[in-house]
């Protein structure tokens, strides 16, 4: 090859990556702060805000009644009051009005790379609506009232968490001497939020109602979602019963029909990409699960068994509800089967053993990258042997590419010859053809499943690796190490025997091209995962190439 040549060729790939970059600042995905617009009411007579709708609530809710979609409660300075409560992990707007959580940001989680504003997990205003609902209905539940959602009072309009517990009370007493506490309990660090209804019944009859909890959301983009390219994480409904531990029910599912169950214990949750809220009800009852449509919302939600208040009595009634993010160890000491919504895929079996050894890694390193570069090292010891004996076929396949062209040449149309002569070589000299075949299938399932611990790991979220990679769970912004990767494919072919036939022999050429095309938009981790894996194995081929070279042909 001329100077001029290789001058042109590397101009023209100077050009094509200048391209790229410039392609991808104009069109592609740029996570960029979203100015935060403030959540409101869903109870306002402003015709420019969310307004709730009856059928929003379970249809026990409205039983006796007149179910008037948009319905709407008469409005007061009271009932628009929002109250806001603020943990070390937790910032929260509690509507008075029905008591609803109508807004969950994360400190401890920022929205961007880079930016002081926290992720905005829950939220209902003019971007998204995602809320969780709770209330008491039945007989004589208040949430059961045609004239519309309780409406609450609070010793104080913004509490902070100081200390081992912050306790927020919200009353309502309703005209009948039935007063009604709607409590809600904090503790630091944690992401769960305990709810519990006191109902205190001073009136002369008996009390009767269940609890319902909900979640609220519209079928908005997943704000959490880094990148168009590959496969997404899940973004809807799940539920947990004793009959199925971990159904999904996305959206679709939910506009063709309504889910319903009925379970001891259990939980339902909404997942999606790093995320997850989800009521837990009380252990020890039977709960009706259900999903349901209405105003373009997706409702999930639990109904609790009914209960009884006999006259001058209390009774308390109870649930959790987690809002944060898909951390394991948080999920699984939350309920049972919870962490099952960090979804490793079909190959969970492989990523679930992986993802734990990468975080075990990463404890003793104490940088993601660095663990991946690791659990990359492990992964190829493991399979040493498998790739030893498919790269000394390789070997002796292009030790003997000579021989093999002299005997395609001795016999020329006579195939039958031909191909008995190449088998009395494949076996005298122990050579697979298939062999080369057997790293790209042994690593496969080892690198989708590394794609999905990658994609549903919430630690790797704005985890730097070094220099200019700030990000291990997005793509490279400068896209060297796709290159990179690209050209340890490149270098792999070169110590590959070339195919015979020239069509896969061009085919075999385009791949590295092919290979890095494709993973420019991957996350970084993973293009990690595969470069390193290539320098790995170009050492490995090397030592063995030498090897096979160094040792004579065998004698028949």
């Amino acid at each position: 090859m001329d100077v001029q040549r290789i001058i042109l060729i590397g101009a023209l790939a100077i050009i094509s990556y200048m391209l790229v970059l410039q392609w991808n600042q104009d069109y592609g995905v740029q996570p960029e702060p979203v100015a935060q617009t403030e959540s409101v009411s869903a109870y306002q007579s402003n015709t420019d805000t969310p307004t709730e709708s009856s059928s929003d609530l379970p249809q026990t809710a409205t039983a006796g009644t007149t179910d008037v979609p948009g319905a709407k409660a008469v409005v007061n300075n009271q009932q628009k009051q929002l109250i806001s409560v603020k943990t070390d992990v937790l910032e929260l707007l509690i509507d008075s009005k029905g008591g609803d959580i109508i807004e969950v940001a994360l400190p401890e989680y920022k929205a961007v790379l880079g930016s002081d504003q926290p992720f905005v997990l829950l939220e209902q205003n003019g971007n998204r609506t995602y809320v969780s609902q709770s209330g008491l209905i039945g007989t004589n539940g208040p949430d059961a009232d045609p004239a519309g959602r309780p409406t609450y009072t609070t010793a104080a309009n913004s509490y902070s968490l100081e200390g081992d517990e912050l306790v927020v009370d919200l009353v309502h007493t309703a005209d009948d001497a039935v007063t009604i506490t709607k409590r809600y309990r904090f503790t630091p660090g944690s992401y769960e939020v305990t709810l519990e209804y006191l109902v205190n019944n001073g009136s002369a009859e008996n009390w009767q109602g269940k609890l319902f909890g909900q979640i609220k959301r519209d079928g908005s983009g997943d704000p959490s979602e880094t990148t168009d390219m590959g496969m997404q994480s899940y973004l809807g409904a799940v539920f947990s019963t004793t009959e199925n531990s971990y159904e999904k029910v996305d959206f679709d599912d939910m506009r063709e029909a309504n889910f319903k169950a009925v379970s001891q214990d259990g939980w339902v949750a909404m997942s999606q990409h790093y995320f997850l809220s989800a009521w837990i009800p009380a252990a020890g009852a039977e709960y009706s699960y259900s999903s349901r449509v209405s105003g373009g919302n997706h409702i999930a939600g639990f109904v609790s068994p009914g209960f009884d208040v006999a006259p001058g009595e209390t009774k308390t009634v109870s649930a959790n509800f987690y809002a944060g993010p898909k951390v394991t160890e948080l999920l699984e000491a939350a309920a049972p089967d919870l962490e099952l919504t960090v979804d490793y895929g079909i190959l969970w079996f492989i990523a679930s053993p992986m993802a734990m050894v990468l975080k075990w890694i990463q404890g003793f390193v104490g940088n993601w990258g660095v663990a991946i570069i690791f659990i990359t090292i492990l992964v190829k010891a493991l399979l040493f042997q498998v790739n030893a004996k498919a790269f000394k076929s390789m070997a002796k396949m292009r030790k003997f590419g000579p021989e093999m062209t002299r005997l395609k040449e001795l016999y020329g149309d006579d195939r039958q010859k031909m191909s008995q002569s190449m088998m009395e070589l494949y076996k005298k000299e122990k050579i697979n053809p298939l062999g080369g075949c057997l790293p790209i299938v042994a690593q496969m399932p080892v690198f989708i499943s590394l794609y999905w611990v990658l994609l549903e790991s919430v630690e790797l979220r704005h985890a730097p690796f070094m220099l200019w990679i700030t990000d291990m769970s997005v793509m490279d912004p400068y896209f060297l190490m796709p290159i990179l990767m690209g050209g340890t494919m490149f270098i792999q072919q070169l110590l590959n025997p070339t195919p015979p036939d020239p069509m896969q022999a061009k085919i075999m050429k385009m791949l590295p091209i092919v290979f890095t095309f494709f993973f420019l938009w991957f996350p970084a981790g993973l293009v990690l995962y595969w470069l390193v894996n290539n320098v790995l194995s170009i050492a490995q081929q090397y030592v063995i190439n030498k090897q096979i070279d160094g040792e004579g042909p065998k004698k028949a």
